[in-house]
């Protein structure tokens, strides 16, 4: 009985404390409906949060189109050819040129470049541009070289430079004797190429475009006897060229 008194008193000396306790029941009744509409919002943000990051994964993703320039390929002076065990060939290459199109990927910062071998020429070994142990060759000898591919890769940031090369060198002494051509295919580098006896290191691609290519090549016996003996066929060739390689917007 005393406690009935003691709350009954409670009630009427404070009458808001029931009110507000209804109240606040109500409201905590409530409560895990909050938390299910907090909780379903946060979600629905979550995945719209995912499906933007998943689009601009696949954005980032996607090879962007390339740039297509005009390219143009000139070799200089300084250069050395050199074959089997014999001392290298001092090699004046000034005057060849060639010109391509080349097209740059943004995706990788690289140049696919592709050189018109139609276009393409390289002097001669001969006795105005080549000696042999510090003499001119003599004046009826004499080695064209004809292309047959100049492609490959160029990276322009970090001036690395792979080409391949493909071409016939085409041996002759004057009328009397002409040579079957010896095909020659490599990958001309600004890095390093090593043989089992020939090797080099290239140059790559400095501000104004000069670099050095090196490339060291298996040569197959021609089935002439006298090529074949005299150089030793199969044996390896050292090409080192001193060259400039230069980019320019396609019109």
């Amino acid at each position: 009985m005393g406690c009935q008194i003691h709350s009954l008193n409670s009630q009427l000396l404070y009458p808001g404390i029931t009110t507000k306790s209804k109240q606040l029941s109500k409201c905590s009744s409530f409560q895990p409906n909050l938390k299910v509409l907090k909780t379903t919002t946060f979600s629905s943000y979550n995945n719209l949060n995912d499906q933007q990051l998943s689009t601009a994964t696949i954005k980032q993703t996607k090879i962007p189109e390339s740039d297509v320039y005009n390219v143009k390929f000139k070799t200089l002076g300084a250069c050395k050819l050199g074959i089997s065990g014999y001392p290298d060939f001092e090699y004046n290459a000034e005057g060849g040129r060639g010109s391509g199109k080349a097209t740059k990927i943004l995706d990788t910062g690289e140049v696919s470049v592709d050189f018109d071998v139609k276009e393409l020429y390289i002097p001669p070994l001969s006795s105005a541009t080549t000696k042999f142990l510090g003499l001119p060759l003599p004046p009826f000898l004499r080695i064209d070289i004809v292309p047959e591919a100049f492609q490959g890769k160029i990276n322009p940031e970090s001036g690395k430079v792979d080409l391949k090369f493909k071409a016939k060198f085409c041996f002759s002494v004057g009328t009397i004797y002409k040579a079957p051509p010896l095909l020659v295919e490599t990958v001309l580098t600004s890095e390093e190429s090593e043989g089992k006896i020939r090797g080099g290191r290239g140059e790559r691609l400095n501000k104004d475009g000069t670099c050095r290519l090196v490339g060291v090549a298996t040569v197959e016996p021609i089935n002439d006897v006298f090529m074949d003996t005299f150089l030793s066929f199969p044996t390896e060739c050292l090409a080192d060229l001193n060259a400039r390689i230069s980019f320019s917007s396609a019109v």
